[in-house]
């Protein structure tokens, strides 16, 4: 199957968020130009295969990890994201 259009302007956006970094589903709805598409891009990054695709450098607009990533849990987001230096102000928020 196809990856669409939109999947694939999601994809390389992810691809470069720097390690370290986060950012919300909604600014990246914003930076494409698609506003009211953040359940969309949580479904299409819920999908992600791909380690090359950074999707655990994705939060909710509270900072707060996804329960049900894709790639081993909460947990596992909270991991990867600690070993690239995010600061968190909780057990499942990012500091931005």
């Amino acid at each position: 199957m196809r990856k669409s259009d939109f999947a694939n302007q999601v994809y390389a956006l992810v691809k470069k968020i720097p390690k370290g970094k986060v950012m919300t589903y909604g600014q990246i709805t914003k930076a494409l130009k698609k506003p009211q598409a953040s359940r969309a891009v949580g479904n299409i990054l819920h999908r992600n295969s791909s380690s090359q695709i950074p999707c655990h450098r994705v939060v909710n607009r509270e900072g707060r990890v996804a329960f049900k990533f894709a790639h081993g849990g909460e947990n596992k987001q909270c991991e990867l994201l600690l070993k690239e230096g995010v600061k968190f102000k909780d057990r499942l928020h990012v500091i931005w």
